[in-house]
């Protein structure tokens, strides 16, 4: 279970930088704006990594074009994870049906797989892109973040909560 919110948080984290270097450029297209509603993201965060990283407008608009061409692939897999949390959600406030629950639970870990990687060669392209100064301040920023979320779940209490 773990395994698969670290995952799912490694997922959401490429769709943030996608959508962040997406949205970093004043003149953005209204199509890049439906992107980043469809996939739930505050306007603070658009122009984060391209603000942090100081992107070119070479690189921004090189970026940009990766994630409008990733798009068409990202889409329906967020809409099937969508669908599959919502076919749970019967289960979990209707009658249980262990099997079909095992099931609808095994496509879930199959979108995820594929989500992961899609993410990981999204982001390897992005990464590329970036000058070797870039680079290494994205992964001084990622090492803090794992940091902050491993200080996290050491903090998190391990048992149910006490009455």
């Amino acid at each position: 279970m773990k395994s698969i919110r670290i995952r799912l948080l490694v997922a959401a984290m490429a769709v943030v930088f996608a959508a962040t270097v997406a949205k970093s450029q004043s003149a953005d297209t209204q199509a890049a704006a439906m992107h980043h509603h469809e996939f739930g993201f505050g306007d603070h965060m658009m122009g984060f990594f391209a603000d942090y990283l100081n992107l070119s407008d070479a690189q921004q608009t090189q970026m940009k074009a990766v994630i409008a061409k990733e798009h068409a692939t990202l889409k329906p897999l967020v809409q099937q994870l969508h669908q599959t949390h919502q076919q749970l959600r019967q289960y979990e406030e209707g009658a249980y049906d262990e099997a079909k629950v095992r099931a609808v639970a095994a496509q879930e870990s199959q979108t995820v797989t594929e989500l992961t990687v899609q993410k990981t060669r999204i982001h390897s392209e992005l990464f590329q892109m970036l000058t070797p100064d870039q680079q290494a301040k994205m992964k001084e920023f990622e090492a803090r973040h794992e940091a902050r979320m491993q200080k996290r779940m050491s903090q998190a209490p391990s048992g149910p909560p006490e009455e």
